[in-house]
């Protein structure tokens, strides 16, 4: 169960993180008090109103990435990559007003802290504001969702399956590559079907090999890879674990990158109801734990989103 550790200092000059200190699972979150910040130049504080549970926070507190050497911290690691709030305070070079809504990305595996918080100081170039018509919950659903297509290229009507098209990523994927010319087939569950047809895809419980492109959005590696014909393309999802390249395929894995101007065109798109923001249900934050509970047994449709 997640536990609570308070400092010494003050509620008025700390607020609260999730973090994991030795990873096992949900059981290991922890939710700490930290010191606030104040944001330097080109940077934002934001009050977070929602943070989503990804796949990748899961694998981080089960020690996934800690077991690959790609997290070095000496104390604890922060969860959490997308978010969203309101700015309290801007530092010095930062265009964003205090009271702007935003939503944005915090990268990387090795941090102290991540957007599992009721704060975050930011660079304010990372971050884009939310428009007016898109619920700022919802927001926090969009950062990490539309980078895999980035990878992929201009279609120009080749035929491009995406597995796991009824889930965040995977629906992403599926819009946003027929915007860039692909004829795409989404891989989902029978139960799946009228909402993988209503993102304008075609659909299909089983894939047989010989697709142009494959974008793995169900993480089924080498499965995925070898739908791909020869000389195709496949984009992976997790980060340092792509397939091994072969018959001349192309191989990606997702290289997450914070972009305030990309992720701009994402939330007007999620505005404006061309990409789905779909939240599946809001816990507070002192629930970690039961979010990463329940993403793990598989299924869930929309995003938890954890808010402080």
């Amino acid at each position: 169960m997640s536990t609570t550790s308070r400092t010494a200092t003050s509620r008025t000059a700390a607020f609260r993180s999730a973090v994991v200190r030795t990873p096992g699972g949900p059981d290991s979150i922890e939710i700490i008090d930290v010191p606030v910040a104040e944001p330097g130049p080109g940077q934002v504080r934001v009050a977070v109103a929602g943070a989503a549970v990804n796949p990748v926070d899961l694998a981080l507190a089960a020690g996934v990435f800690h077991g690959m050497g790609l997290i070095s911290q000496p104390e604890h690691t922060g969860l959490g990559w997308d978010f969203s709030g309101t700015v309290t305070a801007a530092g010095p070079g930062a265009d964003l007003a205090a009271g702007s809504r935003v939503a944005g990305l915090v990268t990387g595996f090795d941090r102290d802290y991540g957007t599992y918080a009721e704060q975050l100081v930011v660079a304010a170039d990372d971050v884009a504001v939310v428009p007016e018509g898109l619920d700022l919950v919802a927001a926090a659903t969009v950062p990490l969702n539309g980078l895999a297509v980035d990878l992929l290229g201009a279609g120009e009507g080749r035929n491009l399956l995406v597995t796991g098209a009824a889930g965040a990523l995977g629906a992403y994927a599926a819009v946003l590559a027929q915007e860039r010319g692909w004829r795409v087939t989404g891989l989902a569950r029978a139960g799946d079907e009228k909402f993988v047809r209503g993102l304008g895809a075609g659909f299909t419980t089983e894939a047989t090999p010989g697709w142009d492109a494959v974008v793995d959005g169900a993480a089924l590696q080498d499965q995925a890879a070898a739908l791909v014909r020869d000389g195709g393309v496949f984009v992976g999802v997790r980060p340092n674990a792509a397939p091994p390249a072969g018959r001349g395929v192309s191989v990606h894995a997702v290289e997450v990158r914070a972009d305030g101007a990309r992720l701009a065109g994402l939330l007007d798109a999620a505005a404006s109801g061309r990409l789905p923001a779909r939240v599946h249900a809001v816990l507070p934050l002192d629930e970690a734990a039961t979010a990463h509970r329940e993403v793990a047994k598989g299924g869930v449709r929309g995003k938890y989103v954890l808010r402080p």
